[in-house]
């Protein structure tokens, strides 16, 4: 459904995304996350025609966004950062504003408004004025007008921004129901979203795409994917942090707190062994008879792998 290929775009001498190559096929939601400045929304707004590439190409269905503008706008919902919206029209006035803007027919605008307030759960303010709206309910709104026209393709930029932690529960169970029936790009710095609502996620850095995966491939190249959590007692803490010091497959023991009779602690794998490292402790826990409460192999972490591969000093 969505095809971008070799994407750079440059600002005179600066160049805000080099190189950048994806795909979003239909059942598909693909969560854009890099750090800020790291050339999100300017990608974004590149693959929604907004603004065009320095060099590259963007197809929607086949349609290039520049040759067919279009033919290929027209299959998008698209949720800008900001969330535009005109203060003076009420709700519902909006919508359908929005939904002649999109072609519906008359005769369908009626039911398409409604299914759109539904599914964005704006029915409480759907006579209210704009100006008066909540940031959460003025984004909300904007999202609703992404939908009207029941597009196949929603690039969503930042859909969760400015709302409170129900709000966003509420967002990101939306995407990933929509997520069945259409191709969906959107882009956050919240890692949390890619693990509630994305089926993959491309990690963007200075302007390049450096990992593409499913949230739990991105996991395992973390290099703390393995690490056990344990929990312990029989034995001081700190001769058990001795005894865990030894492994051949432990990189780091991270101390969460040592008593007398035990300890707790995340033992991080070297690298290669994290299918060793689960052995290894489980032998001390055995050689030295202590009583384990907890002992659990990590998956990995996204935020630990989203720190290790992007760079702090990123600019917009």
């Amino acid at each position: 459904m969505v095809e971008v290929e070799g994407l750079h775009k440059h600002f005179g001498n600066k160049v805000a995304v080099d190189g950048v190559s994806f795909t979003v096929k239909k059942g598909e939601v693909l969560g854009f996350l890099g750090p800020n400045g790291a050339g999100k929304s300017t990608t974004m707004r590149m693959v929604t025609g907004y603004i065009p590439p320095t060099q590259g190409t963007v197809s929607i269905d086949g349609a290039n966004i520049e040759k067919n503008e279009i033919a290929a706008k027209a299959k998008i919902g698209y949720l800008p950062e900001a969330a535009p919206l005109y203060s003076d029209m009420t709700v519902e006035g909006f919508l359908r504003f929005a939904g002649e803007m999109r072609g519906i027919p008359i005769a369908d605008l009626d039911a398409a408004v409604d299914k759109a307030i539904k599914t964005t759960f704006l029915e409480p303010v759907r006579h209210q004025s704009v100006d008066t709206l909540s940031k959460g309910y003025r984004h909300r709104t904007c999202f609703a007008q992404s939908i009207i026209h029941d597009p196949e393709v929603l690039i969503l930029d930042e859909p969760t921004d400015g709302l409170d932690p129900n709000q966003k529960h509420e967002v990101r169970q939306l995407i990933s129901r929509m997520g069945k029936e259409k191709a969906i790009l959107f882009s956050t710095h919240i890692l949390e979203e890619v693990e509630a609502a994305c089926t993959r996620a491309i990690i963007i850095d200075r302007g390049q795409v450096i990992a593409d995966g499913t949230p739990d491939e991105l996991k395992a190249k973390s290099a703390n994917a393995g690490s056990v959590r344990l929990k312990a007692t029989g034995l001081a803490g700190s001769g058990i942090q001795a005894e865990l010091e030894k492994l051949s497959a432990a990189r780091e023991i991270q101390v969460i707190s040592s008593s007398d009779d035990g300890i707790e602690a995340r033992i991080l794998p070297t690298k290669g062994n994290s299918d060793q490292l689960g052995k290894q402790v489980s032998g001390v826990c055995q050689d030295k008879k202590l009583s384990v409460e907890e002992i659990h192999i990590e998956e990995g972490r996204l935020d630990e792998l989203f720190r290790e591969i992007t760079k702090t000093d990123s600019e917009d």
